[in-house]
């Protein structure tokens, strides 16, 4: 469970706030605020989630959503667990926006398998959709290729 009065988590709820706003610079600074104030692998998983939606090149995206997922890995309790289906949906589609389809097509389906583990909630419906979607450009891709 995430706790809204960890730092690192206002911090986050912060810069989406900006995000939704249009101010993509502040929420950028507010989720780099919550990186380099982050204490652990928790509170990194959720810092470097956000701060890998603000890469200007799918290159540094990739390597903030390589930098959740590693954090992710090292947490030793199950409080990312619901996290993971997002996360291999971000990699997937930084693997895809580099061309590596072979590796989008496996973390797209690594996260079509946790997916339905989810709560039925507003972000399960997103990271669902997201997932369907990468799936289908990839599939798309691979029809083009033949």
């Amino acid at each position: 469970m995430i706790d809204p009065q960890n730092r690192v988590v206002r911090y986050c709820i912060e810069g989406m706030e900006r995000e939704q706003d249009g101010r993509h610079e502040e929420a950028l600074r507010l989720f780099m605020l919550a990186w380099d104030q982050s204490k652990d692998a928790f509170e990194r998983t959720i810092a470097a989630h956000y701060v890998a939606r603000h890469q200007t090149t799918p290159e540094r995206a990739l390597h903030w959503n390589r930098e959740s997922l590693t954090n992710a890995d090292a947490v030793e309790d199950d409080r990312v667990q619901e996290f993971y289906p997002s996360l291999y949906l971000n990699m997937g589609k930084s693997h895809e926006d580099l061309g590596n389809l072979k590796d989008a097509k496996r973390f797209y389906a690594l996260a079509a398998d946790l997916v339905g583990c989810l709560p039925e909630s507003r972000y399960a419906d997103i990271v669902r959709r997201g997932v369907m979607n990468g799936m289908q450009r990839i599939s798309n891709c691979s029809e083009n290729e033949s």
